[in-house]
């Protein structure tokens, strides 16, 4: 017999690569729902840090931006890159 893990999630994940715009860094947005966000990122942000980021959601002449406010709750490193696990706390559209 084989134990059954709960499923904590509240919303499953786009696993598509979107570019973001952090307040320390860049990076590309790899898994994101409407709860949190996994970046591949070339700066650092720490555990408990609060974070705002923005990812384009219309490129172009009238650019428009998806922003979000949230807390890094996980990190991990790849050579030179860091990876960032964000909960997301708040959000809103607009102009970028």
């Amino acid at each position: 017999m084989t134990a059954r893990l709960a499923e904590t999630r509240r919303d499953y994940p786009d696993h598509s690569a979107l570019p973001a715009s952090l307040e320390k860094a860049t990076g590309i947005a790899r898994d994101m729902s409407a709860s949190g966000a996994f970046f591949w990122m070339s700066g650092m942000h720490a555990i408990g840090e609060s974070i705002t980021f923005a990812i384009d959601l219309k490129p172009g002449r009238d650019r428009m931006a998806w922003t979000c406010r949230g807390v890094v709750v996980g990190s991990e490193f790849r050579g030179n890159e860091a990876g960032v696990t964000v909960k997301i706390t708040g959000t809103g559209v607009g102009p970028k």
